[in-house]
């Protein structure tokens, strides 16, 4: 199931993951699962029972003065170094502890507490009209995950009632999953300078700011998620679920129809061939190209590919597209090692604007 694979990969890409369906479809049970395939420590935490100061902890008067005491499963998880934070019917918690969940989900503090980057918050909700004394999920608090949406599989179901419950074929990320984070950062960039509008969308109705919209935050929970999917190869549908889950399917479905049309040269052919790159016409295109050559050059920062990357630039300029080439010039001018000069050549088109942000 797709769900279950988008769910793998936020989970150990530590995005925080909101699930949402109906009582009674499984939410739970493969949660518990998918931490145990994923050799994970759980926490269940049921929100709708708890007290704000279960998150934001209990003051307790010490040597030192008043400290905010966590709760003993905020403790295990700390000691265990990583797991997943489960909070279940989040969507029946109240308004006061909602906002006292902000800073758990969004910096994994628990009161004094801080967690190990290795825990995931994963929470589980039911749509309000289904939830006994349900409330809308805050913007402030839905901003913050992920949203997937479970689908009721009556194969998938029909097989476990009768061979049994398994989740199996889990993807696990690499060690050097995170590299790539970077260059899908400018990916979204590059669109985000396209689709300016798209930055930042608060939706008026309380019901759909409880959901996935699109605003900064987001947008990089998008790029981690994008650089996690590819890392294990993972199919379209669960490239577009992970990224509607953060920005909204509106937001989704105008990014992937971008990315797709961009029909990108890879980088790597660019620095090795620098000379014979031609940028095309198309500005959102060539800016795309730009930023994601100075990432993987940034990425792996050898003085020829250094001078790789400043040739590339300088021909972009050269061809009407300096503007566009200057963005990109203070972002790898930025990334200089103390043992790589500035190509005076290439550079002089950008040095007005280089030493003005003190980078030459």
């Amino acid at each position: 199931m797709s769900t279950n694979c988008a769910l793998a990969i936020a989970i150990q890409a530590g995005v925080p993951i909101l699930t949402w369906g109906p009582p009674g479809v499984g939410k739970t049970t493969s949660i518990t699962m998918l931490a145990d395939g994923l050799a994970l420590p759980l926490e269940v935490v049921l929100a709708s029972i708890r007290e704000p100061s279960d998150f934001s902890g209990l003051p307790v008067i010490g040597e030192e003065g008043v400290r905010m005491e966590p709760p003993a499963w905020a403790h295990r998880l700390a000691r265990a170094g990583k797991g997943v934070l489960f909070l279940d019917e989040i969507s029946t918690a109240p308004p006061a502890v909602q906002s006292a969940l902000l800073r758990v989900v969004l910096d994994r503090v628990v009161g004094d507490l801080a967690l190990p980057n290795r825990v995931t918050v994963v929470a589980s909700a039911n749509p309000p009209e289904q939830a006994v004394g349900g409330w809308d999920l805050s913007a402030p608090l839905a901003n913050r995950f992920c949203h997937l949406f479970w689908s009721l599989d009556t194969q998938g179901w029909v097989d476990g009632m009768i061979g049994g419950w398994s989740i199996s074929d889990l993807p696990h990320l690499p060690s050097s999953w995170e590299n790539s984070i970077r260059e899908k950062e400018m990916l979204v960039a590059a669109f985000v300078r396209h689709r300016p509008h798209l930055l930042l969308q608060v939706p008026k109705d309380e019901g759909q700011a409880g959901k996935a919209w699109p605003s900064p935050r987001s947008w990089s929970m998008t790029a981690r998620l994008l650089a996690a999917a590819e890392s294990v190869l993972a199919n379209e549908d669960v490239v577009a679920t992970l990224t509607a889950g953060c920005i909204g399917e509106g937001a989704c479905l105008e990014f992937l129809a971008w990315c797709r049309d961009l029909d990108l040269p890879d980088p790597e052919d660019i620095l090795a061939n620098p000379t014979y790159f031609r940028l095309p016409d198309r500005g959102d295109q060539a800016f795309a190209i730009l930023v994601s050559v100075i990432a993987a050059a940034v990425g792996r920062l050898t003085e020829e590919r250094w001078s790789a990357a400043w040739r590339v630039l300088a021909q972009a300029s050269e061809h009407g597209k300096r503007d566009i080439a200057a963005v990109a010039a203070k972002r790898l001018a930025a990334a200089r090692k103390p043992e790589l000069s500035l190509p005076l050549k290439e550079v002089q088109e950008f040095a007005p604007l280089l030493q003005k942000g003190g980078l030459m």
